[in-house]
């Protein structure tokens, strides 16, 4: 199977069953789609598919044959954070950092189709992940800082 992984061609072989999360991490060896709870229910293992925002979990790999396949490694250019990744950084928007990866992929799926939202759009677009350490307010105020500079109270 062939696809697109961070901007380059990768060919793998899969075993029919074998999810998207176990051929990136094990295949590809891209570790930064984590796993949390396997059933669909937390987000950290979220990517994006053809831009869109997808659980790698529940994710046949033999699906995304052809198609192109973003994660969090694929964000920063070289050395240099996408702007996400900074205003993550500079809001404390990542504790124990196990949530980060998917919750920046969920946000990227929205800055890239409105790049200014709402805080109700933010907090809608990260609702399919789960975070227990910050309280969510740093990652709302992270996001809303990355899409202009608007931050809440």
């Amino acid at each position: 199977m062939q696809f697109r992984h961070n901007g380059r061609d990768v060919a793998i072989f899969v075993d029919g069953g074998t999810n998207l999360l176990v051929a990136l991490r094990e295949l590809i060896g891209d570790m930064t789609p984590k796993f949390g709870c396997g059933q669909g229910g937390c987000g950290t293992c979220s990517v994006l598919i053809d831009g869109e925002l997808h659980l790698s979990c529940l994710t046949l790999a033999e699906t995304v044959g052809g198609r192109s396949i973003e994660t969090l490694d694929g964000m920063k250019q070289g050395p240099n954070l996408h702007p996400l990744q900074r205003a993550f950084a500079d809001h404390f928007a990542a504790q124990c950092g196990y949530c980060t990866p998917g919750m920046l992929m969920a946000a990227k799926a929205l800055l890239d189709r409105n790049p200014s939202p709402s805080r109700d759009e933010v907090v809608e677009a990260i609702s399919g992940n789960i975070c227990r350490c910050t309280g969510y307010e740093p990652i709302i105020n992270a996001i809303l800082a990355a899409a202009g500079g608007r931050v809440s109270a």
